[in-house]
């Protein structure tokens, strides 16, 4: 090869037009076209999430089919199977980021050893109503939605197994600031009137249109009281009854 072959052959390497660039410009534009497809999953995931979330909350859990989602975004039914193989899955995928938060933040204050135990229940309980107002247009479908018992043993599902945790967190908070004996029975039917407290609590709120800083700002001392007087409640019944029985 000449000097000037050689040349041109490094200049078509250097410009792209050789063997070696022209392999090099496929591999990019497939790279390319591969991140663009990806992009075009990702959007079209977070759509089908989008209008779930949305027809949950409007229509209630089981009265939605993939159907009706596939319609809110304009997609065959077909098309939605391929990111999500029921609507579990899609119930799944909504609602696990947001509880696992939940867990987190109910955790941290049971672990903080500078409150007591009725102060950590006052807080549990705050962080539960503020949790839920946050997510006021899904928390029905976040803590409720095809849900087990909160006593099984065995949940049927991975996000049942999240929610049962978190309600366990809720009996820990009320339950230790009751007697240590207290039967298991027992702990579950406090915990149970607790929570109803706060979801009779969060129900008032869930329509309301003022900003949920400014709303726990003006209540907050008021859901501590709440508080207050349903545990004097319980503690009341125990020590009236002479026993955790």
């Amino acid at each position: 090869m000449t000097k000037g072959q050689v040349a041109e052959v490094h200049s078509a390497e250097a410009d792209g037009t050789g063997a070696h660039g022209a392999k090099s410009q496929s591999a990019e534009a497939q790279s390319a076209k591969a991140q663009t497809q990806a992009s075009k999953a990702d959007a079209t995931k977070e759509r089908i999430l989008a209008a779930a979330s949305r027809l949950f909350a409007e229509k209630g859990y089981d009265e939605v089919t993939m159907r009706q989602i596939a319609a809110e975004v304009k997609r065959s039914h077909t098309t939605i199977y391929l990111y999500y193989k029921d609507k579990q899955a899609l119930l799944h995928e909504l609602s696990e980021g947001p509880l696992q938060g939940a867990q987190h933040a109910l955790e941290r204050i049971l672990d903080d050893s500078t409150m007591s135990p009725e102060q950590r229940l006052k807080a549990v309980g705050r962080a539960t109503i503020r949790f839920c107002l946050a997510n006021r247009n899904t928390y029905n479908v976040l803590i409720a939605a095809d849900a087990g018992r909160v006593d099984a043993r065995e949940p049927t599902t991975e996000l049942n197994a999240l929610r049962n945790a978190i309600f366990e967190l809720l009996t820990r908070s009320v339950t230790a600031c009751l007697p240590a004996d207290l039967p298991i029975e027992e702990q579950l039917k406090v915990s149970r009137i607790y929570f109803f407290l706060l979801r009779g609590i969060i129900g008032t709120y869930e329509t309301s249109k003022e900003p949920l800083a400014a709303l726990m700002a003006r209540l907050e001392l008021t859901f501590d009281e709440a508080a207050e007087v349903t545990l004097a409640g319980f503690k009341q019944r125990f020590a009236y009854d002479g026993s955790t029985t």
